[in-house]
């Protein structure tokens, strides 16, 4: 395989070689072209190392969870249409996310995912791992969001270790509230096991955001959402996560869930280096607008999905090619440090920034081809995972 493109960081044109799932070459291209013809690419289109979203629960009706949306008849739970509809957005690298539910509902997820990925070796290596959002999350109107309070409880480390049993040992990360009874205990003891723990859907005081990173800590999930409509303007937990570089902030950049002016400050507090653009997909993105699970959701002409009725969010329409196309639009991010908080910040949060993250020799060969419009999300021109085209669009 042979790559050619612009790289993001240095602008240079440069043909990439995968002869099979690591690059073993990377070569710069003379002004007069390339001697031979790329399989994928051109010197005018850019190449970055391919996206990894921590964060998707599904998309284009296809779900990851089991009954999440209440409407069976609207959503499946098939695994592979999400996937590709990920490809086709410019992200061959994901994590499937697991929200709140009942205890057997959440260990079906998991073990659907797991006997998926045992049998597709290509999903597999998409997959750096599964995400567990809930159910050990806030009870409070705001903090909770759309997670239903039925399921909502405090951490249970034997029933993690159901979960983790379940996905094949595949759980990576594990959002949590801090505040919960217990979740100190267990945010040391999965970070001992090697689970990033995120902090997210929490109404925590200050101080329990401290303590929450002193036991190990490392990630604040959707920054800025999950939280309650109205708080004290000082301190707060927002301000908190905000200020600790010693946590890594995930944000969604679809142009919904933060306005642009605070995803600006938020790129700013935290730097390109402790920022990671997630999606937070559900599976009613990239639906027509309409209502959905027996009217209880709507997905309104612009793609924001919404409790029917009212403004508050219930998930995220859009995928990174939109995210990080709003990063470049919105903030002071350049296209190096954009790119690099959808691919290498990702990689590192779970400890895999030796493999992914870089275009260089030994690393492996994953891609994300594009072009930038003036307007709306990139145009994705090629996703590759592994060496393997994923997803070739028309002006590839």
């Amino acid at each position: 395989m042979r790559i050619c493109g612009k790289l993001c960081d240095t602008r240079e044109v440069v043909m990439v070689e995968a002869p099979a799932d690591r690059i073993s070459r990377v070569a710069a291209i003379p002004e007069s072209g390339p001697v031979e013809p790329p399989d994928v690419g051109s010197p005018d289109v850019w190449l970055s190392p391919g996206f990894l979203d921590l964060q998707v629960n599904g998309y284009g009706g296809a779900d990851f969870n089991v009954g999440a949306w209440g409407g069976a008849e609207e959503v499946t739970t098939a695994v592979a249409p999400v996937y590709e509809h990920l490809a086709r957005g410019g992200t061959p690298l994901l994590c499937p996310t697991i929200t709140t539910n009942s205890r057997e509902a959440i260990l079906t997820a998991f073990r659907g995912l797991a006997a998926a990925l045992d049998s597709d070796r290509m999903l597999d290596q998409r997959t750096p791992g599964f995400h567990l959002e809930g159910p050990y999350i806030s009870s409070e109107e705001g903090p909770r969001g759309a997670h239903p309070l039925e399921h909502v409880r405090d951490p249970d480390w034997d029933e993690f270790q159901q979960f983790q049993e379940a996905a094949g040992g595949r759980i990576r990360i594990c959002t949590v509230a801090p505040e919960r009874e217990g979740a100190l205990r267990f945010i040391e003891r999965a970070s001992n096991a090697g689970v990033v723990v995120a902090l997210g859907h929490t109404g925590a005081e200050p101080s329990t955001i401290r303590d929450a990173k002193l036991a190990g800590a490392q990630l604040s999930t959707h920054l800025g959402n999950g939280a309650h409509g109205l708080i004290r303007r000082h301190p707060n937990y927002i301000w908190e996560q905000l200020a600790d570089d010693r946590l890594f902030a995930g944000v969604i950049a679809d142009g919904h869930h933060l306005p642009p002016s605070v995803l600006k400050v938020f790129a700013r507090a935290k730097g390109a280096e402790r920022l990671a653009l997630v999606s937070d997909a559900v599976s009613l993105g990239g639906l027509p607008p309409g209502r959905y699970a027996g009217g209880r959701f709507e997905v309104l002409e612009t793609g924001k999905i919404v409790l029917a009725g009212t403004a508050y969010l219930a998930g995220a329409g859009r995928l990174l090619d939109t995210g990080v196309a709003n990063a470049l639009r919105f903030t002071d991010l350049t296209l190096r440090e954009a790119t690099r908080c959808a691919s290498a910040i990702p990689a590192r949060i779970l400890g895999l920034e030796n493999r992914k993250g870089r275009i260089q020799p030994g690393f492996d060969a994953d891609f994300t081809l594009f072009r930038v419009p003036d307007g709306g999300p990139l145009e994705i021109v090629a996703s590759i995972c592994a060496g393997q085209v994923l997803y070739r669009g028309a002006a590839a």
